[in-house]
């Protein structure tokens, strides 16, 4: 039981969250297959793992090329043990011509829903004593509700239901599946939000980026980093209860 010698798959695994969890497992000796849109980026964190790494470009709106991209995985790695669905998209959606609901739903929530069927068929088998792992990565968003995300924040919340919901129907085959989620983190995803903001108020970006930190209690943003060590905590010996959970480390945005 723990990370190292694992195959693991990391969805958006090109920035962000994504990046410094593929590191993180691939520095505990983890194999792990980089999947993302842009190569480019993939082949970049690649380059900076520590261990054998895959990459594969691939969109997780596109549910047969997910198969192919985990059979692909599967064929170089072995039987999978873990999945980190981290891949996702942001961004307000507005009623009209040009609402994001879709855009936005179809990658948070279908596309890992996708990942998750794509694993089921490249898992390895598990059991009590040595568990697999599927970590799903939501939001502190899908705790409480912000206007105008009503996407993002229902494709979040989505992904605590399917959490609880897949942990019970796989108990019994040995994987445990359990949602990180994150506040404010230093990611590009943020940064665009907090841009998002200054837009609609008319302020600067960095004001608009003090005004969102001071709302955390913490009066700071989490770095990716700590994101990766609560996926490592989760697969490691530490995490072996740890099924059918939301963690939040969100310095304090929720408090549940």
């Amino acid at each position: 039981m723990g990370i190292a010698l694992r195959n693991v798959v990391v969805t958006g695994a090109g920035t962000g969250i994504g990046r410094a969890t593929a590191l993180r497992l691939s520095e505990a000796g983890a194999r792990v297959a980089l999947l993302g849109r842009r190569k480019e980026l993939l082949d970049a964190v690649a380059a900076e793992a520590a261990g054998e790494t895959h990459v594969v470009a691939v969109d997780v709106r596109d549910a047969p090329a997910q198969q192919a991209a985990f059979a692909e995985v599967a064929s170089a790695f072995g039987p999978l043990h873990a999945l980190v669905a981290n891949a996702g998209a942001g961004g307000p959606n507005e009623p009209g011509p040009d609402d994001r609901w879709d855009e936005v739903v179809r990658t948070n929530l279908d596309g890992s829903y996708h990942s998750i069927r794509a694993f089921e068929a490249q898992l390895a088998p598990g059991s009590v004593a040595d568990p697999r792992h599927v970590i799903l990565i939501s939001s502190c968003l899908a705790r409480f509700g912000v206007p105008g995300y009503t996407a993002y924040c229902a494709s979040k919340a989505g992904l605590l239901g399917m959490t609880r919901a897949l942990a019970l129907e796989w108990a019994e085959r040995g994987v445990l599946v359990n949602a990180i989620c994150p506040g404010w983190t230093d990611t590009e995803m943020a940064r665009a939000g907090m841009q998002g903001i200054a837009d609609a108020t008319g302020e600067s970006f960095e004001e608009a980026r003090a005004g969102a930190i001071d709302l955390v209690p913490l009066k700071r943003m989490s770095d990716p980093s700590e994101i990766a060590e609560t996926v490592a905590f989760l697969m490691g010996p530490a995490g072996a209860s740890f099924t059918g959970q939301a963690l939040d480390p969100n310095c304090g945005s929720w408090m549940g």
